[in-house]
């Protein structure tokens, strides 16, 4: 498995392929904010979206490939803000079904905690469902729990659903 930070002309190249990606994590139930069923047009719109973010350096992604194939992605958005380009969010970390369970989550989370801090990043943070498999990742990665919040955000079948905050200080290398 390769980990690739994608450029804004290789995002939307790959916009298809991440498109797939979403769509299986949706079908899977994972929160990440969107319904099922996802629409495979919305999806690839969305992916494709992402790319102006990519170009102006608000947002940066990552995919994990099996050959040609994308199989895993995370994301970081950095802060916009003059009090804090120190931060950024972690976020949409998805491993197709078939994929997982071979180390790919943790290589992606990897590459962006390494990243941040090569950016002078020195503080992570996101959300995640509550209960769900990904929380495991983050506190065996050296994640801090900050909290839960009620009723975040409605799950793929639409059920609204806690969300736990996690953080993570970054070494500046």
């Amino acid at each position: 498995m390769t980990v690739t930070r994608l450029d804004a002309p290789r995002l939307r190249a790959r916009a298809a392929e991440l498109a797939d990606l979403l769509i299986d994590t949706v079908d899977d139930g994972a929160s990440v904010g969107f319904l099922a069923p996802l629409d495979r047009a919305a999806a690839e719109a969305w992916w494709r979206e992402r790319a102006e973010g990519v170009a102006a350096g608000r947002l940066a992604v990552w995919t994990a490939a099996d050959g040609d194939r994308v199989v895993g992605t995370v994301g970081l958005a950095f802060a916009d803000k003059p009090n804090s380009r120190h931060r950024a969010e972690l976020v949409k970390l998805m491993v197709h079904r078939d994929a997982r369970g071979k180390g790919l989550g943790r290589a992606l989370l990897a590459a962006a905690e390494e990243s941040a801090a090569a950016a002078g990043v020195t503080l992570l943070h996101l959300d995640t469902e509550t209960d769900s498999p990904a929380e495991h990742l983050y506190r065996t990665a050296g994640w801090t729990r900050a909290g839960v919040i009620p009723d975040y955000a409605a799950d793929p079948a639409g059920v609204l659903r806690p969300t736990t905050l996690y953080y993570k200080h970054v070494a500046v290398g």
